[in-house]
């Protein structure tokens, strides 16, 4: 029995209805024809990869950053125009943003 079954049994008289439905609709980025930078830096000892150079919106720069961070599983956050990632994942992060279309400078070391 799995958990739709069991929900159905804890309430009958419920129907779903499509608003309820889990979609997501995932919103298209704006690619630009610059690259983005993507660099290493310590803060405080600890290994940060920051990325700069978004010239799209700020809604769309931060889509980007929950992307990233779901998909590398990391912490980090959206701050003065730039994505923090707490981590050296600057490769990782490069080869996402080249298979979503961006262009990727990598700055330092």
């Amino acid at each position: 029995m799995d958990l739709q079954d069991q929900l159905k049994q804890l309430f009958p008289d419920h129907e779903v209805s499509k608003e309820e439905s889990t979609t997501i609709e995932k919103k298209e980025l704006w690619i630009q024809a610059e690259p983005m930078i993507c660099k290493f830096e310590k803060r405080k000892g600890k290994p940060t990869t920051i990325i700069e150079g978004y010239t799209g919106t700020e809604d769309d720069f931060k889509i980007l950053a929950k992307e990233l961070k779901t998909k590398l599983s990391v912490g980090g956050t959206f701050k003065d125009d730039s994505i923090i990632i707490q981590g050296n994942y600057r490769d990782k992060i490069m080869d996402l943003l080249k298979v979503k279309g961006f262009k990727v400078k990598r700055v330092g070391g």
